[in-house]
């Protein structure tokens, strides 16, 4: 009876084999037979270029134009622009720049080195593409984030923090005349109190 059990074993043993973890590679820069130059590490076939890394669209991927920080967006922006610039801000630039651009984000109150507020007039006026290179290649002890947010999700921050800059900068003037109107439908105050209460339910908010 164990002499059965142990052929059994041994049979289960022998079909348990190596040969996919085991089998014949190469290791990198090793010599090889198989090729003229005897080198098994092969060079790209010339005019190849490896999937998702062709970057022809300077604007893009550089902000740069004509060799200059670029002043204008690579692509229209939008409403969901605007959003996944807000989404993508607050989870990459919001610890140290703070969600309203005032450079007192929470990493900061722990200790870091503050960034300038994006309010001041130099980064007001700095153009876009600016903004996207900053992100892309870092600057002073703001590493660069270009492995972390791509190409897309980067110009969409940087819309996000122009329309930051504009809330606390905007006048009047800046609103399109159709929607002037709006700025001035609210209901009329005295010394700053509504004119008549509001309670839940009753349409405040």
């Amino acid at each position: 009876m164990a002499g059965g059990a142990c052929l059994i074993a041994l049979a289960a043993a022998a079909g348990c084999r190596q040969d996919m973890h085991d089998n014949p590679r190469h290791e990198p820069l090793e010599a090889s037979r198989s090729f003229a130059d005897q080198s098994s590490s092969r060079m790209l076939i010339e005019g190849t270029v490896p999937r998702g890394h062709l970057k022809d669209d300077d604007l893009l991927y550089t902000g740069m134009s004509d060799g200059m920080p670029a002043t204008e967006f690579p692509f229209a922006i939008t409403r969901a622009s605007l959003d996944r610039g807000e989404n993508r801000y607050n989870v990459y630039c919001a610890p140290c720049h703070s969600t309203v651009g005032d450079g007192r984000g929470m990493v900061v109150q722990r200790g870091y080195r503050q960034p300038p507020s994006f309010h001041i007039d130099r980064l007001r006026d700095v153009p876009p593409g600016y903004v996207f290179d900053v992100i892309t290649n870092g600057f002073g002890v703001m590493p660069d984030y270009r492995a972390q947010i791509a190409a897309e999700d980067r110009w969409a921050i940087v819309a996000y923090v122009k329309a930051l800059q504009l809330s606390q900068h905007a006048t009047e003037a800046d609103v399109p005349e159709s929607e002037r109107g709006k700025l001035h439908a609210a209901p009329s105050t005295q010394h700053g109190a509504p004119s008549t209460p509001t309670t839940p339910g009753s349409g405040g908010h």
